[in-house]
């Protein structure tokens, strides 16, 4: 029986790590569908909503609905609403995708908590305890900081690819194409070069064909995005169409704005680097030079020390 523990633990590790992975790599696989979500959001506005204005989660659906379902009857829907939220933002938009991530970690927690308690199994209970609290806490925030390292990753590639997009978006418009027609060509001019703020206004002009107020699709791209700058754009976008000025002028300028922004945002980033520079410099290269630099000298001083008092004697 002592013999069978061990290996039941490790099936049941490696089983929980082989669900983690599915689960991770499930998430982050890329797939937009602009037209079916809009749909979606029709059904869903179609259907009650509860007397404090939140949707009501179905246990109908699949495993994956499910999931959501108990999580939600736990009291937990904000946090799901604020997962769902930043999950939009790091540009990932799977229906499932929240449902995966719960999974996620839920399963990263249990593994974390599993191989804690397999390290701690011989140590006294109150060592155990603490063990378990430490894994526990580790559990819950590393996919959060996870999760907020790829919006921030997200951000920083869209920031980056906004003034170049906005300009020629602006030159498309100077053409003579509509809006919608315009943003649809730059989004298949830049899909191999900047494909995350490609898809984004890909998914904008899908909506708008979908039925919906085009004023809305763009502030519904302002809170995936929760970028100033495409605030800006959207507002000036919608201001334009409003009362009727001149779009690409506008756009032209604007992409001067953002480019300016762009460099001054480089110029930080170089002006910082030498402060980064220097915890490094103190901590691991100092230390290393000082040995290679004084060593030789301070054992030719003891050698000769040693030297001097045998002479001595």
């Amino acid at each position: 029986m002592s013999a069978i523990t061990p290996i039941l633990f490790f099936i049941a590790v490696f089983a929980t790590v082989a669900a983690l992975i599915y689960s991770a790599l499930k998430l982050i696989e890329p797939q937009e569908d602009p037209l079916g979500d809009r749909i979606d959001q029709l059904q869903t506005n179609t259907m009650g909503v509860t007397s404090r204005g939140r949707t009501r989660r179905s246990a109908d659906g699949g495993f994956l609905n499910r999931v959501l379902y108990i999580v939600s009857n736990m009291g937990m829907e904000d946090w799901l609403k604020d997962i769902e939220k930043e999950l939009n933002q790091a540009g990932i938009r799977r229906k499932e995708a929240v449902a995966l991530y719960v999974i996620f970690n839920i399963l990263f927690f249990l593994v974390l908590m599993l191989l804690m308690l397999w390290l701690q199994k011989d140590n006294p209970i109150s060592n155990k305890l603490g063990g378990v609290a430490a894994a526990g806490l580790l559990g819950y925030l590393i996919p959060q900081q996870v999760l907020h390292k790829l919006v921030s990753r997200y951000r920083a590639k869209l920031q980056e690819a906004l003034p170049d997009t906005v300009d020629l978006l602006g030159i498309v418009l100077g053409t003579g194409l509509a809006l919608d027609q315009a943003m649809t060509r730059v989004s298949e001019e830049m899909q191999f070069i900047y494909p995350e703020l490609a898809s984004e206004f890909y998914t904008v002009v899908m909506q708008v064909k979908a039925g919906q107020e085009r004023s809305k699709a763009f502030q519904q791209l302002v809170r995936r995005t929760g970028i100033e700058d495409i605030k800006s754009l959207a507002a000036m976008i919608i201001q334009s169409e409003r009362f009727g000025t001149s779009l690409a002028q506008a756009l032209k300028v604007y992409a001067e704005a953002l480019r300016m922004r762009r460099k001054l945002r480089a110029e930080a980033m170089v002006a910082k680097a030498g402060i980064k520079m220097l915890f490094p410099i103190v901590l691991f290269i100092l230390p290393a030079l000082f040995v290679v630099a004084l060593v030789p000298g301070l054992l030719s001083a003891l050698r000769d020390l040693r030297g001097g008092i045998g002479g001595s004697r």
